[in-house]
């Protein structure tokens, strides 16, 4: 569960990084942040945490749109 945790909090913040210095490599940093949703839903199902579920899950269907648009489309 800790490496979960600490999967989700570094991919979240390196993608933040990435997207925040507008690198020729932005568009990763949305592959980061469903990295690190999908983590933390995980967490927050094992947790029994429905708001953190429920946000994340969120955040993931805007991470998937995110990678549409910059990697796919």
């Amino acid at each position: 569960m800790a490496l979960l945790k600490w999967v989700g909090t570094s991919t979240g913040l390196i993608g933040a990084l990435i997207l925040a210095l507008n690198l020729p490599i932005s568009g990763w940093g949305w592959v980061l942040f469903a990295v690190s949703s999908s983590a933390w839903t995980v967490a927050g199902l094992m947790m029994k945490e429905t708001s953190l579920v429920l946000l994340q899950s969120g955040f993931l269907v805007v991470d998937l749109i995110g990678i549409w648009r910059w990697l796919v489309d």
